[in-house]
């Protein structure tokens, strides 16, 4: 690892938070709304629809991969498999009909868009984790080499 400089950890981390709030913030809603009225409902296009920051958040923590050599692989495929997913799953749903109505849901053309939302998901989550093991080896305390004489 080179790079351990401000910059590079100030990157990790707002990469990190901007990744995780997608994933987050729909679990963190549907617990508030619980804890109030006792009901449960749960946003599960939420992560697809705060994509933005994921993506963004995924951009500025493969920036501070490269910059340090650590998890590029990890990180890297995580927003291209993300993307892919993301980008199919809505040509898809825009071809079956589902998109706009036309195609009533269910079926074997509602289940492959569900699962590339699922595989979406498990991808910008795969990323996050990437987040988690940069900021460990960006923190963790440099060893001091013992010079023999």
């Amino acid at each position: 690892m080179e790079n351990k400089g401000t910059l590079t950890k100030g990157l990790a981390i707002t990469g990190t938070v901007l990744v995780w709030l997608p994933i987050l913030a729909p679990i963190l809603f549907s617990l508030i709304l619980f804890l109030q009225q006792q009901l449960f409902r749960f946003d599960y296009l939420m992560p697809a629809e705060l994509g933005l920051f994921a993506f963004g958040g995924g951009i500025l923590l493969l920036i501070a991969a490269i910059r340090t050599r650590s998890h590029m692989k990890l990180i890297g495929w995580g927003l291209g498999i993300a993307f892919v997913m993301i980008v199919g799953g809505q040509a898809l749903a825009v071809v079956t009909g589902l998109a706009d109505g036309s195609t009533a849901i269910g079926g074997g053309q509602w289940m492959l868009v569900l699962s590339s939302l699922a595989i979406y998901v498990l991808a910008i989550v795969d990323v996050g984790v990437g987040g988690i093991l940069l900021l460990r080896d960006l923190f963790k305390p440099q060893r001091l080499s013992v010079q023999s004489r």
